[in-house]
């Protein structure tokens, strides 16, 4: 009956779940969740509150989210609020953003497998380490 250009699901302001939200593609929370979200990507507008664990391959958070987040690319924008642990491949803070928690980098263990062509047979892709850099000496 109505086309819409946009493809997702968006929570409204002033809509409020209670239990756990689980989409297949990109969530919009512009109202209020109190449970865990699973999705592919989420983001969280200004005056959208999350109580729960979020897990999505994509979060950008500029509201308040109370509970861990899981997911390859986390970004906080500036009004962001997360009380909470982060677990990310990549993780970005923007300035003005609060965060209250630990954060840990998560390993890449879901990567595709990518054939090789003429063996028929399945390669790893793989992940590149950075080597840690060289302690400093101080002398007192």
């Amino acid at each position: 009956m109505f086309a819409l250009n946009r493809k997702g699901t968006v929570i409204a302001e002033g809509l409020r779940i209670v239990g756990s939200v689980s989409a297949d593609g990109a969530v919009e929370v512009n109202g209020q969740v109190d449970g865990d979200l699973h999705c592919t990507s989420l983001t969280v507008s200004p005056k959208a509150v999350i109580r729960g664990g979020i897990n999505a391959r994509r979060v950008v958070v500029n509201g308040k989210v109370e509970g861990p987040i899981k997911g390859e690319e986390v970004v906080l924008k500036s009004h962001a609020i997360v009380i909470g642990d982060i677990q990310a491949q990549s993780l970005a803070i923007e300035r003005g953003a609060y965060f209250e928690g630990n954060s840990r980098r998560s390993e890449a263990t879901n990567l595709p497998q990518t054939p090789v062509k003429g063996h028929g047979q399945a390669v790893a892709a793989a992940l590149v380490k950075k080597e840690a850099e060289p302690k400093a000496n101080i002398a007192a």
